[in-house]
């Protein structure tokens, strides 16, 4: 499986995986928006992170044969993040279901991720939606 704190935008923002298994995102002050808070960009960055690595989690057996694109995204900031914030993943297992039915069927497919970011006082700092498209590499 690819690392994907060694993807370069990912190991310049400073997303690691803590010691609970999950990506996390250490409040520092470069990160800080005009509020003190973590900027808005920093916790899109550690979402659409963790949902990418989700995938891989997923379907460990398609790493390295598709390439997924993010094609939507929707987030709902819902308290100021002003500590480490860590992300907590999750996709519906119909969606996996419907996404597994297509990808054998036409070698494509799409699939949504939910992640909720959490700061270390156990508050969501926000939720989002990330819908990915997967298609297979083309052998030539």
């Amino acid at each position: 499986m690819m690392d994907i704190t060694k993807v370069p935008f990912v190991k310049y923002t400073g997303i690691q995986y803590g010691t609970s298994g999950v990506l996390e995102l250490e409040a520092r002050e470069h990160l800080e928006n005009h509020m003190g808070a973590v900027h808005a960009s920093a916790q899109f960055a550690l979402a659409e992170t963790a949902s990418g690595a989700h995938l891989q989690t997923l379907f460990p057996e398609l790493v390295g044969k598709v390439i997924p694109l993010l094609r939507d995204a929707a987030i709902k900031f819902k308290a100021p993040a002003t500590t480490s914030i860590s992300a907590h993943v999750s996709a519906a297992e119909d969606s996996v279901a419907s996404f597994q039915k297509q990808f054998q069927r036409k070698g494509r497919s799409s699939i949504e991720v939910t992640v909720d970011l959490i700061d270390s006082n156990n508050s969501v700092t926000c939720s989002c939606l990330f819908k990915w498209f997967i298609q297979r590499i083309e052998s030539e």
